[in-house]
């Protein structure tokens, strides 16, 4: 008969996966009443694994063109066995990734959890949260319906207004001047091969960088007596909480999935003109109004390459945070970054909030 420990045994012989269990163990994770805002990472794990795994699935039947992608989908829902299920989990799982990902950066964010030594963990993350966005704007088309057709053509002619390299990226989006069967093959390629490579490297690099520095204690932590400073192990603690919430989530996911099913709509037809009120999906429903709101015409700028052109430097800034961070300490325990970060919350918030509404 086979247990437990025997397999165990059998592949620590072979793994040596008992240096491993013993590493954990000794980890130990900060107890406070912000270690929630630590689950955060684990769910946006759980929710990557869950878009690969359906993912594969949906690859069983998906056909990566213009003639047949839409037909494809719509038999995936009606024929398939368990087929409308599979593809509303993935696409609920998209958004609740891109969900769970902004939680735990702004989370990060606020903890300061970016300082010494952990910067290259922020500047991976960040790269994580641009391939999460890259995700959803590439696997957005490939139902090939009517709205994905159009948000795309919106959301590509944006990068066309980029000075001096727009042309050439927009280009190479869509492989050619418009939207066509070229640019659903294009996006198909980025969303099942290339952007998943990059994404399992830098998620790899991203993980061994918080398994050797460890969890980030609050700021004030070194203050707190001795008796105030609470912790929990890894290795089982702190991992089963983890793998509960795992359970929360999916059970939560299942609810929506089955519930509110993803409906596909229209197939995409190039020639017809773009339905009124066409709106990118909502991650991206904030800097989509803010380009709504800006004047045509500023001074000698253009209102979208403004608009561009702000969204770009705000992204750099935000990447280096860390670097800021250390030259901008105004107190022992305030930064103005936090204010700054109070403030993007609440921009973005109002503003997909108005991108709802109008």
């Amino acid at each position: 008969m086979f247990s437990l420990k025997k397999i165990f045994n059998w592949l620590d012989v072979r793994l040596r996966i008992g240096d491993l269990v013993s590493f954990m163990k000794k980890k130990e994770v900060p107890l406070y009443y912000g270690t929630i805002w630590y689950y955060f990472g684990g769910i946006a794990l759980l929710l990557f694994i869950v878009q690969v795994v359906t993912g594969m699935l949906l690859l069983l039947y998906y056909k990566g063109s213009a003639d047949l992608s839409f037909e494809s989908v719509q038999f995936i829902s009606a024929k398939v066995k368990f087929g409308w299920l599979i593809r509303s989990i993935h696409s609920w799982s998209a958004n609740l990734m891109v969900l769970a990902v902004m939680v735990h950066m702004f989370s990060v964010f606020f903890t300061k959890a970016y300082r010494k030594p952990r910067e290259l963990s922020w500047y991976s993350g960040f790269i994580l949260l641009c391939l999460v966005f890259a995700f959803g704007f590439t696997g957005y088309l490939l139902p090939w319906n009517e709205l994905s057709f159009f948000a795309t053509k919106v959301g590509t002619d944006i990068i066309k207004v980029v000075p001096l390299v727009g042309n050439f990226f927009m280009n190479i989006m869509r492989g050619g001047e418009e939207v066509t069967g070229a640019t659903l093959s294009r996006f198909f390629g980025f969303h099942v091969a290339f952007l998943p490579g990059i994404f399992t490297v830098v998620i790899a690099i991203h993980l061994i960088l918080i398994q050797r520095q460890g969890m980030a204690a609050p700021e004030n932590w070194d203050e707190l007596p001795d008796l105030q400073k609470k912790r929990i192990p890894f290795f089982p603690n702190f991992l089963l909480r983890d793998l509960l919430l795992w359970l929360l989530i999916i059970n939560i996911l299942c609810i929506l999935a089955v519930f509110f099913p993803w409906e596909l709509g229209m197939k995409a037809n190039e020639l017809a003109p773009a339905p009124a009120g066409i709106k990118p999906e909502w991650y991206f429903l904030f800097m989509f109004q803010t380009l709504k709101f800006i004047p045509a015409k500023m001074l000698f700028i253009d209102g979208e390459v403004l608009g561009v052109l702000m969204f770009s430097v705000a992204g750099l800034f935000w990447f280096l945070v860390p670097l800021w961070d250390r030259k901008t300490k105004v107190g022992k325990k305030g930064y103005w970054l936090t204010y700054i970060g109070i403030f993007v919350v609440i921009y973005i918030l109002v503003f997909t909030i108005i991108g709802f509404i109008m």
